[in-house]
């Protein structure tokens, strides 16, 4: 994986249209929320290390993205986004597992719970960016429609 293409999602909205983008644009450009230092730290999986069937890195503080992602999720709402019903989880995915054999799976949860409270580094979070992703065989492709500056 391409480290320029690792992100931290605070909401995933599917297809939209190109009015729709335009909409997102403008509400996301009311972003309330203040620049913060996070810390990427700790591997781990949805839905648990003993299933893994995403693994990610996680981010703190979680009340600071928390704060973000709600702020995000009430610019949405008036344009039909429905809230999220799971509670987020601040994460940066890293790798989607697919088939595996048994051995592998347990060699893969053995991994994540070693790695569960490593310090990776530290970020300064400071915008936030729209984006649209392209699925190609080789994985997804980025592009930024809109990045606003906290």
């Amino acid at each position: 994986m391409d480290p320029k293409q690792v992100h931290i999602t605070m909401k995933f909205l599917g297809d939209v249209s190109e009015k729709s983008a335009h909409e997102i644009k403008d509400a996301l450009s009311g972003i309330s929320c203040r620049p913060f230092a996070a810390k990427v730290h700790a591997v781990g999986a949805f839905p648990k290390p003993s299933y893994a069937r995403v693994i990610y890195i996680g981010a703190h503080p979680k009340d600071a993205f928390n704060s973000l992602h709600a702020d995000v999720e009430q610019r949405l709402l008036p344009l039909g986004f429905k809230s999220e019903k799971r509670a987020f989880t601040p994460h940066a995915t890293i790798a989607r597992v697919k088939r595996v054999t048994k051995e592998q799976k347990m060699q893969i949860e053995s991994a994540i719970k070693r790695l569960s409270d490593v310090p990776i580094g530290t970020m300064d979070v400071t915008t936030i960016k729209l984006k649209k992703s392209t699925l190609t065989p080789a994985g997804a492709i980025y592009e930024t429609l809109k990045e606003v500056h906290l």
